[in-house]
C-alpha cells in the first residue's frame, strides 16, 4: 500500500530529543523552542513567533488577542478545517462564510465587502494547499473597514505571496506543525505576531496569564498572574523534534517539490483531454508543495476513482466537507451570497499521496494508475 502521508523524519530528531532530556528542561521554552522561534522570526521577518501546542491553539490565541466578543462577526471560507471556525465560536462570534475561487480553493476576496457589516471584526483568509490568498486586496479591504486580518497559514510554512511569507502579512498568522504538515512536531503550531503592541500580551496569554517570559529574560525578579491566559506552550521534546526538520527545511521542500512537479507534468495529458483538472498556482505565489490534488468531473467519478486506487494499493483521500453545511456550521454561522463553487468544488477534489522521502517508483505507480483509470472508465 502506498500511504497517503508519512510524517517527516530527517534522522536527527531522536538525538535532539535526547539532548533536551539531558538539559533538564523539557517543559518548554528551552533551547530548542528558542531555536525554532528565532528561525521563524529571522527567516520570515515576523516581529514575534511563539510556538504553540497546535495551530488550533494559535488561532485561539489570535482570537483572544483580537478581542473577539459575543456578537462580533468573522468572515472566512466555508472550505476549511473546523479549527478555523472553532477559535472564533469559542469567543462567541458569528461566522460569515463566503464563497471560494474554484481555481485555488481560496477565499474569493471580491466577495468580502458584501459580507461586511457593522458587526464585522476580522477576516480569516485560509491559504489552501500552501497557495497564498490574494492578500494585497484583502489587506486593503481590511484597512478600509478597520478590520483585523488573521491568516490561517496552517498549510503555508515556507510559502510566499509577492515575496512575503504567508502568515506574516496580516495582523496575526497561524502555522501548523501537525504530523501531516511539511514540517512536524507531532502536534504543534506557532502564532506569528506582526504588531509590537500585541507581543507582551501574547506572551502572557500563552503562559497561563503570567509574566513568566519577562522573568526568564531577566526583566523582572519574580513573575506573577497579571491577566487571563491558558497553557499554550508545547513541550521541549516536541520543539526538539521540529528543530531537526527546520534545519533541513530546504531539503524537505525540494524533496516534496520533486514529487509535486512529477505529478504535475505526468498528468498534463489527462488535463488536456479533459479527464481531470490540475492545481492552479497564481503568478504572484510561491507554493510549498504541501499537497497535490486533482479534480474529477463530479462526486460520483471521485468516489469510483478512490475505490479504484484503493484496489491498486494507493491511499488517496478527499478533503473538507464545507463547514456551512455541517450541523455546527448552521448553528454558528451563515453563508453570505451564493454557494457557487464551495460545495461543487469540494466534491471534485482528490488528494494524492505526497510526503518527504516518497520513492520515485511510488509516484510513478500513482500516475500510471490514474492513466489506467481514465483509459478504462
Amino acid at each position: 500500500m502506498i500511504d497517503f502521508n508519512i510524517p517527516p523524519y530527517t534522522g536527527k530528531e531522536l538525538t535532539y530529543i535526547k539532548k533536551a532530556v539531558e538539559s533538564g528542561k523539557i517543559c518548554g521554552d528551552g533551547i530548542f523552542t528558542k531555536k525554532c522561534s528565532e528561525w521563524i522570526e529571522q527567516r520570515y521577518g515576523t516581529a514575534k513567533a511563539l510556538l504553540t501546542t497546535s495551530c488550533t491553539h494559535a488561532l485561539e490565541m489570535a482570537a483572544h488577542l483580537a478581542e473577539i466578543k459575543p456578537g462580533d462577526e468573522v468572515i472566512l471560507p466555508s472550505y476549511t478545517f473546523v479549527s478555523s471556525a472553532d477559535a472564533f465560536v469559542l469567543r462567541g462570534a458569528k461566522l460569515v462564510f463566503v464563497d471560494i475561487h474554484p481555481e485555488t480553493m481560496n477565499i474569493d476576496e471580491r466577495l468580502l465587502e458584501e459580507a461586511i457589516t457593522e458587526k464585522t471584526k476580522a477576516i480569516v483568509p485560509v491559504h489552501y494547499a500552501g497557495v497564498g490568498c490574494e492578500m494585497e486586496t484583502i489587506m486593503k479591504i481590511a484597512k478600509k473597514h478597520h478590520l483585523l486580518v488573521i491568516e490561517d497559514a496552517a498549510q503555508g510554512v515556507e510559502a510566499f505571496y509577492k515575496g512575503k511569507a504567508l502568515g506574516t502579512i496580516g495582523d496575526f498568522g497561524c502555522y501548523s506543525f501537525h504530523e501531516t504538515k511539511n514540517y512536524s512536531m507531532g502536534e504543534g503550531g506557532a502564532i506569528l505576531v506582526q504588531r509590537p503592541e500585541y507581543i507582551e500580551k501574547a506572551e502572557i496569554l500563552r503562559e497561563k496569564g503570567t509574566n513568566r517570559s519577562k522573568f526568564f529574560r531577566g526583566e523582572i525578579d519574580k513573575y506573577t498572574w497579571v491577566d487571563f491566559g491558558s497553557s499554550y506552550l508545547p513541550s521541549e521534546l516536541n520543539a526538539a523534534y521540529l528543530w531537526a526538520q527546520l534545519e533541513c527545511s530546504e531539503q524537505i521542500l525540494n524533496d516534496r517539490m520533486t514529487t509535486w512537479n512529477f505529478y504535475h507534468e505526468s498528468l498534463l495529458d489527462l488535463e488536456k483531454k479533459g479527464d481531470l483538472v490540475r492545481p492552479y498556482i497564481p503568478p504572484d505565489v510561491t507554493h510549498n508543495a504541501h499537497m497535490y490534488y486533482i479534480k474529477t468531473k463530479n462526486l460520483d467519478e471521485r468516489t469510483r476513482l478512490i475505490s479504484f486506487l484503493k484496489e491498486k494499493g494507493i491511499h488517496c483521500v478527499f478533503h473538507y466537507i464545507p463547514l456551512h453545511s455541517s450541523e455546527a456550521g448552521k448553528r454558528f454561522g451563515r453563508f453570505c451570497g451564493e454557494d457557487r463553487y464551495t460545495t461543487r468544488e469540494s466534491e471534485r477534489l482528490l488528494r494524492l499521496p505526497l510526503y518527504y522521502g516518497m520513492k520515485d517508483t511510488d509516484r510513478q505507480y500513482v500516475t500510471e494508475m490514474l492513466h489506467e483509470f481514465y483509459r478504462t472508465k
